[in-house]
């Protein structure tokens, strides 16, 4: 355990922490650190087992209420995993969408450009928009992001996304990390309709509901998209990396200082309290728990924006949705050739008007290795094989 995490009277602020990103982060934190957490969500149903623990608190509220948001801002490290990101309510739901991954955001964001606080706001790679099948890599300070028309109301979550990143960006006074993660699953993830939720959750929440009902496992336009698929414990990983180089940066730095406080942004800049891999001097050893593979001397975590992803786990929809049937039959020792088989429907026929999709996202993940020395590990069929496990022992009857 590296000094920094070995701090029992710093709190994290967890906002949405009930939801399937921010109960791994969650459990994460008591597990790895001896941290406080300060954790704020609408809905605890994933954290049943931690609601008395002692260095816990709990707050039932969200991003809509500025006493809260005030609150929120008064801890050092404030983690922001809030938001409505189910493709369904895309549709039907758009200024909803907006407001939670526009308005809460931006409000939170100033907040903690007043107190001090770095902000480490989660968005989405769907923020580099329609992209084509031959796409290549997403570069996050290059790629540019093409979108659909206004009458396709699926970008209005990617669209509120991006402003939102854009108002971090352009924020005076905020320290502020951006993720971008690229289909994180695990255990936790989603919902079953009919259950324990309403609506048509993520690809792999609809296929696991598919298999374990009987039902053909529907593919979207044919499920020609593909996908980089990320398992949540490397997603966990990377934040751990993330902030054991920022605190690293910053160990001189508290609420109410200014955000320049600590390391610069670029590679070589100043790097106040830093030894030249990032490993804060004040009560650690050199290089003291900290793994910098590939890192730039000096390089900062602020004001970047991250792509987290696998970039060795890409496949089509379709091809995804084989692998599952044959995990399935692993996972509950059947022929999978008694399996429902796929069934190709079209984007409107299944989420309804203004769908829109992109055909492929694949992430650059060279900043991440570059600044953290971070690359996920996690092959695809382990983490779907995870996954759906959980899901049938979860929800079998």
């Amino acid at each position: 355990m590296t000094p920094r995490f070995d701090d029992s009277s710093f709190t994290v602020a967890i906002v949405g922490c009930g939801g399937f990103i921010g109960s791994h982060l969650l459990d994460a934190v008591l597990e790895r650190t001896r941290w406080r957490v300060f954790g704020v969500d609408l809905d605890f149903y994933r954290l049943q087992h931690r609601l008395n623990h002692e260095r816990c608190e709990f707050l039932c509220a969200d991003l809509a209420d500025p006493v809260v948001v005030e609150r929120i801002a008064q801890f050092p490290l404030v983690v922001n995993l809030a938001a409505i990101c189910t493709p369904s309510r895309y549709m039907g739901e758009a200024c909803e969408v907006i407001r939670s991954n526009y308005d809460h955001p931006a409000a939170l964001a100033s907040a903690c450009a007043k107190s001090g606080a770095w902000l480490v706001h989660f968005s989405t790679s769907e923020i580099y928009g329609k992209t084509a099948v031959e796409s290549g890599e997403l570069v996050e300070d290059s790629t540019p992001a093409v979108f659909g028309p206004v009458t396709a109301s699926r970008w209005s979550y990617a669209t509120a996304k991006l402003l939102a990143e854009r108002f971090i960006a352009g924020l005076p006074g905020l320290r502020w990390t951006v993720v971008r993660p690229f289909n994180f699953v695990g255990p936790y993830m989603d919902f079953m309709p009919g259950v324990d939720g309403e609506g048509i959750p993520r690809v792999l929440a609809n296929f696991s509901t598919a298999l374990l009902r009987g039902e053909p496992l529907k593919l979207v336009n044919g499920g020609k998209a593909k996908r980089c698929f990320t398992s949540v414990h490397d997603a966990i990983d990377f934040l751990f990396a993330l902030f054991d180089v920022g605190l690293g940066c910053a160990l001189s730095f508290g609420v109410g200082d200014s955000p320049d406080a600590g390391c610069k942004t670029a590679a070589g800049a100043g790097h106040s309290g830093r030894d030249a891999v990032g490993v804060s001097k004040v009560g650690a050893a050199p290089n003291a728990g900290v793994s910098k593979v590939g890192a730039a001397p000096g390089a900062g975590v602020f004001s970047q924006a991250f792509n987290v992803g696998n970039a060795e786990n890409e496949v089509s929809i379709a091809e995804l949705a084989q692998k599952m049937r044959a995990i399935f039959a692993k996972v509950r020792g059947v022929d999978v050739s008694t399996l429902p088989e796929t069934q190709s429907v079209s984007g409107e026929e299944y989420y309804g008007a203004g769908y829109d999709d992109s055909m492929r996202r694949m992430p650059s993940v060279a900043k991440a290795k570059r600044l953290l020395g971070f690359k996920a590990r996690i092959p695809l069929d382990t983490a779907l094989e995870e996954s759906l496990s959980w899901f049938v022992k979860h929800y079998s009857v």
